[in-house]
């Protein structure tokens, strides 16, 4: 891969995800779109085949946290305004760099005005990262000081009854997180007058060398990537910027989530700095369990106990629904012990609105005591069956095994 697909492919679109799109999303994607256009199912097709490849090329640097955080860093570099790809090379060292693709990648001669630009790509990130304080190196400090940033994610939990988890629920929500200082503004200054970080020039970040001739950034650990330090350091945030809040929400959870699950809310994390937008919420829930339904994927399950008569001369029997009126269902005579039947649409909320089934497992009871008059008529039962014997065939399959 060249360093110029780093510039001008946007992967993120190719496999049709958002920029902050999680590595499970990114490989769920890819796999989706790479069967769709694998070349064994599309024989002869060439344009499914360019697809394949491109879906492969994607996967390859955003599916890799290392090549996907260089990708990520170049595009923004091009994309903040440091250089405008595709127009004349004109500008000097502390004006805006303009120049053509085709002559930055491959060496051609610079516009006019600043001088050629022989080198490669880590050359001209290099001059503009550089730590001396050079006009190129200003110019992008102040471009970047005021850069909105966004919001921290916050990571919560939620514990829901067995009937809020299959029908929904609004539940409230205490968050804690970390957002800009309302005693300093987020300047981190009493007074609110810091100054320029002096290690990365106000640009909060600074250069580190790349694989293929690149060179990155990584925040600066002096003003923690802000680009400002506190002359005065406010005694509420000691300096940072960044002070602990707690604030309470009302969280909707979708109807049919199950335990373990991880739902994303976007936009409902921390606030954004200088006009950021908010992190995104991912809420961990937990279900309790229920003393009569259990679950089973979008269905219920239930087990309901019926009589020896009831199994053997069939008849019908009332069952419980969750949060709704009981049914009723026709047991065939000659039931057996652990047979499941089905209530159509009784189940969980299923995403698309429907509900799944209620399944519902007999079970003989055997009576603990017997009265005088049920015990002749069993004893009269059994003397009237003595010739079968229930275990007849379980013998003989073990013989022949």
């Amino acid at each position: 891969m060249s360093t110029k697909d780093f510039i001008e492919k946007d992967y993120y679109k190719v496999l049709g995800v958002p920029k902050d799109a999680t590595e499970a999303e990114i490989k769920k994607a890819y796999r989706k779109l790479a069967r769709e256009n694998h070349p064994d199912a599309n024989k002869g097709n060439t344009t499914a085949e360019a697809r394949f490849k491109e879906i492969s090329e994607a996967h390859d640097v955003l599916g890799d946290p290392k090549k996907r955080k260089e990708y990520d860093e170049a595009r923004a570099l091009f994309a903040g305004g440091g250089f405008r790809p595709g127009g004349a090379g004109a500008g000097g060292a502390g004006g805006n760099f303009n120049f053509d693709l085709g002559d930055l990648f491959g060496g051609g001669p610079g516009g006019s005005g600043g001088g050629g630009f022989g080198g490669g790509l880590g050359d001209v990130f290099g001059g503009l990262f550089n730590r001396g304080g050079t006009a190129g190196a200003g110019t992008q400090g102040g471009a970047t000081r005021n850069r909105a940033r966004r919001g921290q994610d916050i990571e919560s939990e939620v514990t829901l009854t067995f009937t809020e988890a299959v029908d929904g629920a609004t539940v409230p929500l205490r968050m804690s997180s970390q957002e800009p200082c309302k005693a300093c503004s987020g300047t981190g200054d009493k007074n609110g007058t810091p100054r320029v970080c002096p290690t990365c020039v106000g640009t909060g970040q600074v250069s580190r060398g790349g694989s293929g001739g690149f060179s990155l950034t990584d925040p600066c650990v002096d003003c923690k990537g802000r680009g400002l330090i506190a002359q005065d350091p406010c005694e509420v945030c000691k300096g940072s910027g960044r002070a602990k809040s707690a604030r309470s929400i009302q969280v909707r959870i979708p109807a049919g989530v199950q335990d373990g699950q991880r739902i994303r809310l976007r936009g409902k994390g921390a606030p954004g700095e200088r006009g950021g937008p908010a992190g995104d919420l991912y809420v961990a829930v937990h279900v309790k369990e229920h003393p009569v339904f259990a679950r089973k994927g979008d269905n219920l399950t239930v087990t309901v106990p019926v009589t020896f008569s009831e199994a053997a001369l069939g008849g019908t029997v009332r069952v419980p629904t969750l949060g709704g009126p009981p049914v009723t269902l026709k047991l065939p005579a000659g039931t057996p012990n652990g047979r499941t039947m089905r209530a159509r649409g009784k189940g969980a909320v299923r995403k698309d609105g429907t509900r799944g089934d209620l399944l519902v497992t007999v079970e003989v009871a055997v009576p603990a005591h017997l009265d005088d008059r049920a015990r002749e008529a069993l004893e009269s039962y059994r003397d009237a069956n003595a010739g079968e014997d229930p275990r007849a065939a379980l013998f003989e399959a073990a013989k022949g095994a």
